[in-house]
């Protein structure tokens, strides 16, 4: 399995998207009504989350903090989910091999680099805002 099918695994439920969002159920909710994402679901028909729609919600919710509406959000997202092409701007994701490399490469310069590393997992985003850069529980 390749990095970019392990990103659209449906693994949180909306109680956790909201935590890592800030948003609230209704929200999320309303923003699934307008296409915005499309969170799989279970057999109990509970929606799941990918970290995928986790990247896409914290999107839509930055955009509308700029002061943009819903029109002016589907805008500037573009096209729709499904379409390969409504990546634009984006870089591809690196290829397993790539990251292996890279990983290499930083483990034999050292783990003192100016920058930190960019191997500090797809959540490391999260908390950043909220612990000056570190995770909770690690010490300065």
């Amino acid at each position: 399995m390749d990095l970019k099918e392990r990103r659209r695994l449906p693994l949180f439920s909306i109680g956790i998207v909201q935590k890592l969002t800030g948003l609230t159920a209704r929200q999320i909710r309303y923003y699934e009504q307008h296409g915005l994402i499309e969170p799989a679901r279970s057999e109990g028909k509970q929606r799941l989350f990918s970290f995928a729609d986790v990247e896409r919600l914290m999107e839509v919710r930055r955009l509308l903090d700029e002061g943009l509406n819903m029109a002016g959000v589907k805008a500037q997202l573009g096209k729709p989910l499904g379409d390969p092409s409504s990546q634009s701007g984006v870089a591809p994701e690196p290829s397993d091999e790539q990251v292996y490399r890279w990983l290499q490469k930083e483990l034999q310069e050292g783990r003192n680099m100016p920058s930190g590393s960019m191997f500090q997992g797809d959540l490391y985003r999260f908390y950043r805002g909220s612990s000056g850069g570190k995770p909770p529980g690690t010490r300065r």
